[in-house]
């Protein structure tokens, strides 16, 4: 009896061996096809174009709320980039306008300085800085402007700016030029002094002899002082137009092109306003001026005064255009 009990256990235990391996492996040969037809259904869809769910799916990872995509963030910072480029392109930028504006004030400045200080010693100075340094010019008069009247004295109180009817003496300047200087004494004393009672007429009238005798400095000592002490008076566009030219005729065309300017800009209704433009071109060209300012002021001439210029003038605009080939 015993011996069969052993038997039978021996039995079952040699058969409970092969049982227990074919059971695993079923359990792993299903799960195989499992996945397979969870494979099969994701790869090949049902009719209907509806997918199977699978039977097996992945864990997809959590991602914090709010959190950006790598592509959004990739976008910003490109943009934040080219900002910060453009930003860096508009500081040179400015950095660069700020030091030419720097340089074109330190540049008028410098020639504000300049300009002063040689008007300061022309007027300083006077003629006594020209004795006896007489320019040879090409002897023009100014045939544009009737000639001063030479006229008998009358009263004081008949002149526009005869203020005091006190006839201005001789200059200093001119006293001074003489004594350095007796043959421009002999000259400068010939000249005739006019006394009309108009202290502004007389000494454009003086200052216009002298003028016509190529007496430069000591003309323009007497249209400055007409200029200067007589503002208002009807012959200061006429005064002013002969300053610019006696500097032009003495060979000084950069204090000329001032005085020209000067009696345009002030006066611009006078009655020599259109020559002194005129005879502005001929300083500026005289200076070897770039020909589109001087195209300019004849632009200005023949636009502003188009009934007042004379045929000789008109000539005159002409000639200069062509040379400097200011086009029509």
């Amino acid at each position: 009896m015993r011996k069969v009990v052993i038997a039978a256990l021996v039995g079952t235990a040699a058969l409970s061996g092969p049982v227990a391996a074919q059971s695993g492996v079923e359990v792993r040969v299903e799960r195989l096809e499992g996945q397979m037809r969870a494979v099969q259904r994701k790869v090949f869809p049902a009719a209907g174009g509806k997918l199977i769910e699978p039977e097996i799916t992945g864990t997809a990872p959590v991602s914090e709320i709010g959190a950006p995509s790598t592509s959004a963030v990739i976008d910003l910072t490109a943009r934040v980039a080219a900002l910060e480029s453009q930003l860096r392109t508009m500081t040179g930028q400015v950095e660069q306008n700020q030091f030419k504006l720097r340089q074109l004030e330190d540049g008028f400045a410098a020639y504000k300085r300049s300009t002063d200080a040689r008007l300061t010693a022309v007027e300083g100075a006077g003629p006594a800085t020209g004795s006896g340094a007489e320019t040879e010019a090409d002897g023009d008069t100014d045939t544009s402007a009737p000639a001063p009247t030479r006229a008998t004295p009358r009263p004081a109180t008949s002149g526009a700016g005869g203020a005091g009817g006190a006839r201005p003496a001789t200059p200093p300047a001119i006293a001074s030029s003489a004594g350095k200087d007796p043959a421009r004494a002999q000259r400068v004393a010939a000249i005739e002094k006019p006394s009309t009672g108009d202290a502004g007429e007389d000494a454009y009238t003086y200052g216009y002899r002298l003028w016509e005798a190529k007496l430069y400095p000591e003309a323009e000592t007497q249209f400055r002082g007409l200029v200067k002490s007589y503002p208002q008076h009807r012959l200061v566009s006429r005064a002013q137009n002969l300053l610019g030219r006696s500097l032009l005729d003495e060979g000084k065309p950069n204090l000329a092109v001032l005085a020209f300017y000067d009696n345009y800009r002030a006066n611009p209704k006078g009655d020599r306003a259109h020559e002194s433009l005129y005879y502005l071109a001929q300083a500026l060209a005289n200076l070897k001026k770039p020909s589109g300012e001087i195209c300019k002021v004849y632009d200005e001439l023949t636009d502003v005064y188009p009934d007042k210029l004379s045929d000789a003038m008109r000539a005159g605009v002409a000639k200069g255009r062509a040379t400097q080939k200011c086009g029509n």
